[in-house]
């Protein structure tokens, strides 16, 4: 006999999906879905597919954004010559959050990892290299997480832009091995941008 009605198991399954959601988080979830008013879940469900619907990637940075260009590109106020190069928007948010950056951000949208057959290609590494060379950068800072993918990915970095006259420099390695930067507190992280490296140092 199922414990649960079809339609609550579903819902069940469904949050299970979501990243860090187990068996007793997803079922409190969708519980507490049950017991809210009809009003309050169907704006719930608006917001839901509003997101999917309105949210895309910023065509310079790829960050997220509801325009052709996020907020952040758009922002003249902010130091152009600079970029900081992190994995994913999580860690875009995560530097952000932090205060202690304020030039532009380049989102590569992932590592380098040959056993999940992620390759150079697959992340936005030309976008990379014709903003340099478009918007005369004079700086950039890898803000990869110190896993083995992250010294991989940062690495091979180091390797294609050594020729460009761009000045390298890496996130200060107070932030341990293996970790990943969104987890961060706002001191660790700008601290970390603030003793950065250089690259070839």
């Amino acid at each position: 006999m199922a414990i649960y009605p079809e339609s609550l198991s579903n819902l069940i399954e469904q949050f299970q999906k979501l990243p860090t959601i187990g068996k007793k988080s997803a079922q409190r979830l969708a519980m507490s879905i049950v017991f809210r008013d009809e009003k309050s879940v169907k704006e719930f469900a608006d917001a839901l597919i509003d997101v999917k619907e309105k949210i895309k990637y910023c065509e310079i940075c790829g960050n997220i954004t509801e325009d052709n260009l996020c907020d952040i590109c758009k922002d003249i106020t902010r130091n152009e010559d600079c970029l900081c190069v992190v994995e994913d928007i999580n860690d875009l948010i995560a530097i952000e959050k932090s205060g202690a950056f304020h030039g532009k951000y380049h989102v590569l949208g992932g590592l380098i990892s040959p056993s999940d057959g992620i390759g150079p290609e697959e992340l936005n590494i030309d976008k990379l290299l014709k903003r340099i060379t478009d918007e005369n950068i004079k700086e950039i800072i890898l803000a990869i997480s110190s896993t083995i993918e992250g010294e991989t990915t940062s690495i091979f970095l180091s390797n294609l832009l050594a020729e460009k006259n761009v000045r390298l420099s890496k996130i200060a390695q107070g932030i341990p091995v293996g970790s990943n930067l969104e987890y961060f507190d706002q001191l660790t992280l700008e601290r970390a941008i603030e003793d950065r490296r250089e690259v070839n140092d």
